[in-house]
């Protein structure tokens, strides 16, 4: 039996992320609070508080060229093509993807 683990066992920032949140504090003209690099979820609640919203358009709701890429090569893989109607939704490609990809 394993001993039980804290469940909200903080997990330092990473380093692309602690760049990210720099950059957007000086683009907002502000610092970041003291200390929350210690605590990754934090700093991503900040970084979502702080970034520029999505673009919404028409083809927003459209898989990014990295998941129709990814989604490809399982197809390769498995020799199983990707649905048509994947390609025109996000959520759609991805619940394909998960369920798809090698384990």
């Amino acid at each position: 039996m394993q001993p039980d683990l804290p469940l909200a066992a903080k997990q330092p920032a990473t380093e692309k992320q602690i760049a990210y949140a720099t950059t957007l504090a000086q683009r907002h003209d502000t610092k970041l609070p003291q200390g929350i690099t210690a605590d990754r979820a934090a700093l991503s609640k900040w970084i979502d508080a702080h970034k520029a919203p999505a673009p919404q358009g028409r083809f927003s709701d459209y898989p990014s060229s990295k998941q129709v890429a990814f989604a490809e090569r399982i197809a390769r893989l498995k020799r199983n093509p990707v649905p048509p109607e994947c390609f025109r939704d996000r959520a759609l490609m991805s619940r394909w993807i998960d369920s798809n990809k090698p384990r």
